[in-house]
């Protein structure tokens, strides 16, 4: 009976169907992380392991080279390992740890393809078929995927498949495929040992018992006795690998709000360090907003200390912002004035509030025009470069309010929430109001009817009517007049029109203009 199951010709399978001209194609970019538990613990260059609990016992899941040229292999015990390296280092397995990895590449991702997917506790997935053009094709995708990985110390096994599983399998199986038409995806895969496959340890000897020690002999197995003996699940993926069903997958999404994490193996307080690990997370956060189209207004980074309290330092933009050198140069005018306690063991940064940020389109360089030297800064950057050298609380800028009554017309607010220049602009073009208001209206002495201010006023324009605030105790009924003395200068006065309010009836100075 196990011959006749191992060796019958199956059924003849149907053929996944030919795909139109019009049909969309996928891709699918598998990334395995053959050695994650290792990567997760950090960079070291002591010679360590990682180990991981077997029956009651430690043993080597992984080795680093130097370790595994002392001899150290992974199934030994701890107490083997460290008679041939008494100076290694042991790391317990951290599934914390290679979560957080997992996601932070998932994240770095999202730049490349709006589909990435975590398919497994070692596995990414992207779907990339629509992104090969931006990337100027597959070859240069697949360049750009494995040095950015590279930079960030992470070894990883590269396979290309139209179904998520045959790129999945070719990838846990070591081979750097990569297959691009539906049709070929048998063949890629007969070769393929039964580890790849991920299925439970009782399942692979059970098949490998009979025989078959590869997806391609898995293949040839009658599909209805197959799918009685081991489950109808792997069978389900197996069909699912050759594309003959379809294989959705879940798309991962990276929290809105940025954070990030640096711990270190031991503390640190040179400062120019610090400053590279802040360097560091602020390229993360740029890559964060950058594959969103966001930018922030507000950073802030925690140093943890051992014994004391943690430092806060507060960053704080005029403009919604998201290139790192931008909150760099700010945080280096910051960090002049920042006193450490004690010695930092770990960083934070976490952002503020996000908002989308408006395309802008770049100056041409014409010949013959010459760029003029130097630094040139902004309003706006110059409050920020003035905020972090000085405090957020000396630095303001002023905001126009919803009110009629001119000394209720506007307010300060502190630089994060704005510079609100463009508003006051637009406010004074609405309704002409001087920027130079009285603290306390001025009573004008006045001649026959008309006030007088160093001369007799002549009025240009008015009267505006203002008559609000009833429903408190700042009423007024006022009629505001544009007036000028013999001196040339433009004053903003007015009639007070209600004998029943604190000042008396008659002409008040209450503003001039520039």
């Amino acid at each position: 009976m196990q011959q006749a199951l191992a060796f019958d010709t199956p059924p003849a399978a149907p053929r996944a169907p030919t795909a139109t001209a019009t049909a969309v194609q996928r891709l699918w970019f598998c990334i395995h992380l053959p050695n994650l538990a290792l990567e997760a613990c950090g960079v070291s260059k002591e010679a360590r392991v990682v180990v991981e609990e077997q029956h009651g016992i430690h043993r080597v899941l992984l080795a680093c080279p130097e370790a595994r040229a002392a001899g150290i292999q992974p199934g030994q015990s701890t107490n083997a390992a460290l008679a041939l390296l008494p100076t290694l280092h042991v790391e317990e397995r951290s599934d914390l740890r290679e979560q957080q990895l997992v996601e932070q590449l998932a994240t770095w991702l999202e730049q490349f393809t709006s589909v990435v997917s975590i398919a497994g506790r070692d596995v990414l997935l992207l779907e990339v078929a629509g992104s090969l053009r931006l990337y100027g094709g597959l070859p240069s995708l697949r360049q750009q995927l494995a040095a950015g990985l590279q930079q960030q110390g992470v070894e990883a096994s590269l396979a290309i498949a139209p179904t998520p599983l045959a790129a999945t399998w070719m990838a846990r199986a070591g081979r750097r495929a990569c297959v691009r038409e539906p049709a070929n995806i048998s063949s890629a895969l007969r070769s393929l040992p039964l580890d790849c496959l991920d299925w439970p340890g009782a399942i692979c000897e059970a098949i490998s018992a009979m025989g078959v020690t590869s997806v391609g002999d898995c293949l040839r197995l009658p599909r209805e006795g197959f799918a009685r003996r081991f489950g109808s699940q792997r069978l389900l993926q197996l069909d699912r690998a050759l594309g003959r069903l379809p294989d959705p997958r879940s798309s991962w999404r990276a929290p809105e709000r940025f954070c990030a994490d640096y711990e270190m193996t031991e503390e640190q307080s040179d400062r120019e360090a610090l400053f590279a690990i802040c360097h560091q997370l602020l390229r993360s956060l740029e890559r964060f907003l950058l594959t969103r189209q966001l930018g922030t207004q507000r950073l802030r980074f925690t140093f943890f200390h051992l014994r004391a309290p943690a430092t806060r330092v507060l960053l704080g933009g005029a403009e919604f912002e998201r290139r790192a050198e931008h909150w760099l140069d700010l945080l280096r005018i910051r960090f002049e004035r920042v006193a450490l306690p004690e010695p930092v063991i770990a960083v934070r940064l976490q952002g503020g509030r996000n908002q989308s940020m408006q395309a802008s389109s770049e100056c041409l360089a014409l010949q013959g025009k010459r760029r003029v030297s130097g630094s040139h800064y902004t309003m706006a950057q110059l409050a920020e470069r003035l905020a972090a050298r000085i405090g957020d609380q000396l630095v303001h800028s002023v905001t126009t309010v919803a009110e009629h009554r001119p000394q209720r017309a506007w307010r300060l607010q502190g630089l994060p929430d704005g510079l609100d220049v463009v508003s006051l602009a637009t406010a004074r073009q609405q309704l002409y109001r001087p920027l130079w208001l009285l603290p306390e209206p001025a009573l004008l002495p006045d001649e026959q009817g008309y006030p007088l201010h160093q001369g007799r006023l002549t009025l240009l324009e008015g009267p505006e009517r203002l008559e609000t605030g009833w429903w408190d105790d700042d009423g007024i009924a006022r009629d505001y007049y544009t007036a000028m003395n013999p001196r040339g200068l433009h004053l903003w006065v007015f009639r007070n029109r209600n004998r029943s309010q604190e000042r008396a009836a008659g002409w008040y100075l209450h503003g001039i203009f520039g």
